[in-house]
């Protein structure tokens, strides 16, 4: 599908409409299962689900029908609109170029229908620009590109040979395969599984089991991926999610991700939105007042390092009061972690990946990591190899956070090394994970990995979180042994001579008919004669 557009448009534009077409034909195919397990038509044998909406859904009672799918599943494809009937058209040559805006025209009419799910979908679509010169010169060269993909997606095997459903897998594969092609852009929606499964697991390891639909947030959610490997961890409970975006487009990736792995519409609250100027959930009241809502789990990749309005009133903000200083203009790291802090529960985790510039870095951000040691609110520093992520080569560390920890210690573990080296990214390895998860668990010093520091060793390094400062890596040079050096030196000079004899003897067999050259062999020959009697 990629390489049918890559003539004309880079990764990031052709992926809003395969992607955009995948979440399509899942939304029709989910519709279809929804009316036939609610009985909401009538299927004779023979007959296609299709087919009988198309011949019950019809007239006056279509607005009926319509009623019932939106309040059930938040959204309402008509019989003319559905995957199955524009596949059919293409098919048999019928389709129009308006159909596709069409499509997605009464797509978006039909979201009136239910107002509490309408903004979950509203504007789900808006990526896909179906009049973009880029897809074709004409609008008969656009509908025929636009068929190409929904050829091609009504192809696709959303089902494994098992009969599992694997649309989801499909989709962040996807998402991660364009990330890959899309270089530095990556980064702003898409964290590696890997490093995902690092922060879902320790975020999930003392989650409390009585507590049903644990409720989980991402201010930088990306693609969501982050958010639905933490479901991966706790796979017999039905998370809440909670999201912010930035990005329109990366917004509207994370809607879709999160449905096509199968997350209700009133299990996700996700909003597009500046997470450092829009404090969100839940924000404030009419009457100015905060109301802030909690999280068992934070996870976050937030953006690195970035710019952000650090203006004296927002040393009011209760996100940042309590630390005495607001994180640099240049440097919104720190802003970042105090924002996801302060939505944790206090029984809660969060697990937050930054540079490491935040360990180290004086002036105001000293002042905030000194708060943070101080109210004994940072539980671990992992640090984790350069080259994982798309965005960037630059180490970066995994900070863990919590309100209420019993231990007054902070763990340090230095897991740069442990890594397999990739052609374009470095991946953490299944033994990798496991070991910075197990000595996460164990809590202990490890020889040249891990190190347990006290408050007053920390207070020692100036409240210095550098890792090198608490795990010693240094691996001392080997003994070097005398005598095996001496005896390679012998052979090595053994080998000098026996080459210098051979030398000799070919050069003797030499001659020419120049005069100088002749002159100028025989010298050489003299000296190399006096080498091999010196050696001898």
């Amino acid at each position: 599908m990629a390489n049918r557009l890559r003539s004309n448009m880079d990764a990031s534009e052709y992926r809003n409409y395969i992607l955009g077409f995948m979440f399509y034909r899942y939304l029709s195919e989910h519709q279809e299962k929804s009316m036939v397990e609610n009985k909401v038509i009538d299927v004779a044998e023979g007959q296609s689900v299709n087919d009988a909406y198309k011949e019950q859904a019809s007239g006056e009672d279509l607005n009926d029908y319509l009623e019932e799918i939106a309040s059930s599943l938040g959204y309402a494809i008509a019989p003319e609109y559905t995957w199955a009937t524009i596949v059919d058209k293409v098919n048999n040559n019928t389709i129009a170029p308006s159909d596709y805006q069409d499509m997605l025209d009464s797509f978006n009419h039909n979201l009136n229908l239910n107002r509490s799910a309408k903004m979950d979908f509203h504007g789900i679509f808006d990526d896909m620009n179906l009049g973009n010169s880029r897809l074709g010169n004409s609008i008969s060269a656009r509908a025929k590109a636009l068929t190409d993909i929904v050829n091609l997606v009504d192809q696709i095997e959303y089902k494994d040979e098992n009969g599992r459903d694997i649309l989801g897998d499909i989709y962040t594969y996807l998402i991660a395969e364009f990330a890959g092609n899309s270089g530095k852009k990556a980064g702003e929606f898409y964290t590696p599984h890997q490093v995902s499964e690092i922060l879902a697991k320790l975020v999930t390891l003392n989650l409390d089991p009585d507590i049903k639909n644990p409720e989980v947030y991402d201010f930088a959610c990306g693609s969501g991926s982050l958010l639905l490997t933490v479901q991966d961890q706790v796979p017999n409970r039905r998370l809440k999610y909670a999201g912010q975006e930035l990005n329109t487009t990366t917004y509207n990736l994370a809607r879709m991700n999160l449905m096509m792995h199968d997350v209700r519409y009133q299990n996700m609250t996700l909003k597009n939105a500046d997470t450092l100027e829009m404090d969100w959930p839940d924000g404030v009241d009419e009457h100015g007042v905060d109301h802030p809502h909690s999280f068992d789990m934070v996870v976050a990749n937030p953006p690195y390092s970035a710019r952000w309005d650090n203006n004296d009133n927002k040393l009011k903000d209760p996100r940042f009061k309590e630390y005495g200083a607001l994180a640099p203009k240049t440097k919104a790291d720190y802003a970042f972690l105090l924002h996801g802090l302060y939505h944790l529960k206090q029984d809660g985790t969060m697990a937050i990946v930054l540079p490491h510039g935040v360990l180290f870095r004086g002036a105001k951000e000293a002042q905030i990591r000194k708060a943070l040691l101080e109210k004994n609110q940072i539980d671990a520093i992992i640090g984790l190899p350069a080259n994982l992520f798309y965005s960037t080569g630059i180490p970066t560390v995994v900070l863990v956070l919590k309100k209420n920890k019993e231990n007054k210690d902070v763990l340090f573990i230095d897991a740069s090394k442990n890594f397999e080296k990739g052609k374009n990214q470095n991946v953490l390895r299944k033994e990798d994970i496991d070991k910075i998860i197990d000595t996460y668990k164990e809590r202990k010093d490890v020889d040249k990995y891990a190190h347990v520091a006290t408050i007053d060793e920390i207070k020692e390094n100036d409240y210095n979180l550098n890792i090198p400062r608490y795990v010693d890596t240094f691996e001392p040079e080997p003994p070097v042994d005398l005598g095996k050096l001496t005896k390679e030196m012998e052979e090595t000079q053994k080998e000098i001579e026996q080459t210098q004899s051979e030398l000799l003897g070919m050069m003797k067999e030499l001659t020419s008919k120049d005069e100088k050259t002749q002159k100028d062999l025989n010298e050489f020959i003299k000296m190399l004669e006096n080498e091999v009697k010196r050696n001898g």
